[in-house]
């Protein structure tokens, strides 16, 4: 039994006639006869009395589920419409709590145009984004490195710097720069997950000689920034996490030479991919975004 056979089973039974359901079909009246016969086989009863032109108690029960098949194609046809024009869907993103931020403004946006795409980012630590990208737990990630994965596009979208942070009542703070020599004699606040900007930082001080005192470490960047606030030592983030405080003033950034560590953030996704028009739809408000921003927006694909 398919859609074919049932929309010509309820074209008889609404006509109550074989020649003018035909009509209605554009088919000729054998056909439709022929179409029927086939259905009653596969069934194996009798849906119409020829002679009354009525239905009969099995014609009935399946008038009732052939409306409802029917119209379940004709709202499958009208949702599909929807995903097309941008009135349903979801954009599923995976980001950690940095890389998060960047998002912000870019969702906004999106939001902004398509309020009816229901939009899930899932926080994700940075070394498994990729991973979640390929296994489609994601359609989308964003992260603050080059992914090793061949099968994944990365495209950058943001350029963001590491920046040393203090609070105003420290000794830093006024002069507004310092050496890695005098961050030596500092106690430094740490984020306790390990990455390949942490590793830099470390490996920039064993390159000097200079001692690193990381002394803390903390879950969060949330968590950094406030307990760096209250006094406690320095800490090194990336500017895009402290952009508020260092304009109210609750933070100060102080200027080191021998740390200009370049960030850049990636939008990918996977090569191969049929990505949904909701995905879609996000690369090129974000393109549109890095246009009307310019930098530190931007939107560069890399090429493997």
């Amino acid at each position: 039994m398919d859609l074919f056979q049932l929309e010509t089973f309820l074209a008889v039974a609404e006509e109550r006639s074989f020649s003018r359901a035909a009509a209605r079909l554009h088919r000729t009246q054998p056909a439709v006869s022929q179409v029927i016969a086939k259905l009653e086989a596969e069934l194996g009863e009798m849906l119409l009395e020829r002679s009354a032109g009525k239905l009969t108690d099995a014609g009935k029960v399946l008038l009732e589920y052939a409306h409802k098949m029917l119209n379940l194609r004709k709202d499958a046809g009208a949702a599909l419409a929807d995903l097309r024009s941008l009135h349903r869907g979801r954009l599923d993103l995976a980001a950690n709590e940095y890389t998060c931020l960047y998002l912000l403004p870019v969702l906004d946006a999106f939001r902004q145009e398509h309020p009816q795409i229901k939009v899930a980012v899932q926080r994700t630590l940075a070394s498994r984004i990729a991973d979640e990208v390929q296994s489609h737990s994601v359609e989308m990630g964003v992260v603050s490195f080059r992914p090793e994965d061949p099968q994944v596009v990365s495209t950058v979208v943001y350029r963001d710097e590491l920046v040393c942070v203090v609070s105003p009542t420290h000794a830093l703070a006024e002069a507004g720069k310092a050496s890695l020599v005098r961050l030596g004699r500092e106690t430094f606040v740490a984020h306790n997950v390990p990455s390949p900007l942490r590793q830099k930082v470390i490996a920039t001080f064993q390159r000097r000689k200079i001692p690193l005192q990381m002394e803390v470490e903390l879950p969060s960047l949330e968590a950094i920034k406030r307990f760096v606030q209250r006094g406690n030592g320095v800490a090194l983030v990336p500017r895009l996490t402290v952009e508020g405080e260092l304009e109210s003033g609750t933070l100060v950034a102080v200027q080191v030479p021998e740390l200009q560590v370049e960030r850049k953030l990636r939008l990918v996704h996977r090569k191969q991919a049929v990505m949904s028009h909701a995905a879609r739809e996000f690369l090129r408000i974000v393109q549109a975004h890095a246009v009307a921003h310019g930098d530190p927006f931007c939107f560069v694909l890399e090429k493997g």
